[in-house]
This record gives structure tokens, sequence and C-alpha cells, in this order.
């Protein structure tokens, strides 16, 4: 059974950072799309083949990245603002379909402070 299971969430203040992890067991493969969705919006996805897609209120500062190799989803989350508190979720899909997302992570607090 797939499964998600992300780690790496906190409370940092300000102009802080934070690393998000999520590890994806029982896929058979590693042809299909990741996403972090902050609450219900989706802010970066990552394709098998490494193509990215960001949300404009998070480019420049959160990076995404993916290693196949240990089937986990990274998401470096830094210049943090008060406005990034929210759960954040790990997504995938059963493809490499970026528009539909089938398995869900259970999700990771993420709070910055002023």
């Amino acid at each position: 059974q797939a499964q998600l299971m992300e780690s790496g969430g906190g409370s940092v203040q300000t102009g802080g950072s934070l690393r998000l992890s999520c590890v994806a067991s029982g896929f058979a493969n590693n042809r299909y799309c990741m996403a972090w969705f902050r609450e219900s919006t989706e802010i970066i996805h990552i394709g098998s083949d490494g193509s990215t897609f960001y949300t404009d209120s998070v480019k420049g500062r959160f990076t995404a990245s993916r290693d196949n190799a240990e089937n986990t989803l990274y998401l470096q989350m830094n210049s943090l603002k008060p406005e990034d508190t929210a759960m954040y979720y790990c997504a995938a899909a059963r493809t490499n379909d970026c528009n539909s997302y089938e398995y869900w992570g259970r999700g990771t607090q993420v709070t910055v402070s002023s």
C-alpha cells in the first residue's frame, strides 16, 4: 500500500529556515509526480523527470528536490514569513500527471512567528 510520511515541521522566527521531508513507500516505481501543498493549495510539484512548478508566493524562497534512490521529496524553506504558517502536506500522483494526486501524507505543521 502506497504511503507518504512527512517530517521536519516546527516553529521558527521570521527569516528562519526549515527543511521538510516526505518519504514515499509502497510505490512500484518512481515515475510519478509529487507535490507539496500548503493547506489545500499546491505550492510546488516536481515530476519524475525533475520538472518543477512553483507558485509565485514561494519562488526564490522555497526549493523542492527529489531523491528517487531514497524515495524522498524535500522542501527547503528559507526566508520564512508569518504567512507561511500552515499545515504542509506531501502528495503523489499515480503517474507523472501533476494535475491529480491520489496519495496524501498526514501533514506537518510549520509555524513562523514575527
